[in-house]
């Protein structure tokens, strides 16, 4: 037998086993669940961790060949799991969860703001101020086009007066232009990849947060009067808002300071120190009517670039990175409504499409303004993703909307779900092809296919 054979035999072997475990992982929670007399008890809750843990890495091995990204075996798997198909993880759980949701996404900015560097930024800025322009600007006034134009799919909007119309297909834009750092920070983390395409992904996608987040209020403030009846403009609503973005940068950049300072002088236990800023503080800036995704990404910003103290942060939060990115995505999986999806997939399908295109074309336009030709062809491909940005939106515009918010917020969690799953495949693809992963194909290879 050649060393080859072996090898094939030997890796045959490996992915068996990790399918035998896997099986087994499914079937140890069917039995916890059985035995656990209510839903959301603490036996169900450890089980599901246990699951989305063991059966999301093990996904992720199984797929590995295929040049799958992790988090979309992280994604499959709580979709199987999840109350929508086998219902072994039930909605109670889900609930139970969701701080542990708080802390992946505070983690997740916190790397997001550690990774922007300044020289990073200066030699992107030209890329990133005419992306900035087109995919949050142009991309917003295009997804609305594109929503009246697939209105008569929808049915809370089918035969709707103008004025209406044109107020929801705003909010759809708005809606539209919002991207996942998970996602991104995920498909890096996984290939490691350096490049042209990794650090504009990067950068942007973090950078226009903060537009999207901005334009989100003030979208919803403006449309209310067009599709609420007896609604009226009102300054109170902007003026919270200037209020949480300003209170959102004071507080992160006072929370940066006192980490670096931390840093410097204690360094032990931090990560502790994160699971407590990311369970305990997120509840804290919320009472406090604050940004938590803004908070954290300026903190982590100002400790990368106003003290040497950034590589330590980015260590502590890549020590817990695997974990966290298992369980942020499986629960994302789970809480997937299927349902929902089956009833409106011509809408939101068509949805998804347009805002695939809108972003490429955007692209497109950006770099040709830009003059930077290493961006035209995949500069796109990390825009692609949405997840919890855009659920967080979603409900924001339910919440000022109650007449069709339900409604709105259906077609779009349906929208999500295909962002959600197709972008991260897209955007890795995009990585391999041009050579910035690390487990890129041979360039003899890639040129031949």
């Amino acid at each position: 037998m050649t060393g080859a054979s072996r090898a094939h035999k030997s890796g045959f072997v490996t992915r068996g086993l990790q399918l035998v475990a896997l099986v087994a992982s499914f079937a140890l929670l069917w039995g916890a669940v059985r035995f656990s007399a209510r839903e959301g008890s603490g036996v169900a809750d450890v089980a599901a961790l246990g699951l989305f843990l063991m059966a999301g890495t093990l996904a992720s091995e199984l797929l590995e060949p295929l040049r799958v990204p992790h988090l979309t075996a992280y994604l499959a798997v709580g979709i199987v799991a999840g109350p929508h198909a086998l219902g072994l993880v039930r909605h109670g759980t889900l609930e139970s969860l969701q701080p542990v949701n708080e802390l992946a996404l505070a983690l997740i900015a916190f790397a997001g703001g550690a990774e922007l560097r300044l020289d990073m930024l200066r030699s992107s800025a030209r890329p990133l101020v005419w992306a900035t322009i087109t995919q949050c600007f142009v991309a917003l006034v295009a997804m609305a086009l594109v929503f009246a134009a697939v209105s008569p799919l929808v049915p809370f909007a089918r035969g709707a007066g103008v004025a209406f119309l044109v107020g929801i297909a705003l909010l759809e834009g708005v809606l539209a232009i919002t991207r996942s750092p998970a996602a991104v920070l995920a498909v890096l983390s996984q290939t490691h990849a350096k490049g042209p395409v990794a650090r504009f992904s990067l950068a942007f996608v973090m950078l226009s947060d903060v537009v999207v987040l901005v334009l989100a209020a003030t979208v919803i403030t403006l449309t209310r009067p067009l599709v609420e009846s007896g609604a009226t403009l009102s300054s109170t609503q902007l003026v919270h808002l200037g209020r949480e973005i300003l209170g959102s940068v004071s507080l992160g950049t006072t929370l940066g300071l006192l980490i670096a300072v931390y840093l410097k002088l204690v360094r032990k236990s931090f990560v502790v120190v994160l699971v407590a800023l990311g369970f305990g503080f997120t509840e804290v800036i919320r009472y406090l009517q604050f940004e938590p995704l803004l908070t954290f990404l300026v903190a982590g910003f100002l400790v990368q670039n106003l003290s040497k103290q950034g590589e330590k942060l980015l260590a502590s939060v890549e020590d817990m990175g695997s974990v966290v990115y298992v369980l942020f995505f499986a629960i994302a999986g789970a809480d997937l409504d299927l349902l929902q999806l089956r009833a409106l997939w011509p809408a939101a399908l068509l949805l998804f499409l347009g805002r695939t295109a809108v972003t490429f074309g955007s692209n497109r336009l950006a770099m040709r303004l830009a003059k930077d030709a290493s961006l035209r062809r995949w500069g796109f491909a990390g825009l692609v993703s949405q997840a919890g940005i855009a659920v967080g939106i979603a409900a924001s515009i339910q919440r000022a909307n109650p007449s069709f918010g339900a409604a709105f917020n259906a077609l779009a969690i349906a929208t999500i779900a295909l962002n959600e799953v197709f972008g991260p495949v897209l955007f890795k693809y995009a990585l391999d092809s041009t050579g910035e992963s690390s487990r890129a194909p041979e360039p003899e290879r890639s040129h031949a296919s």
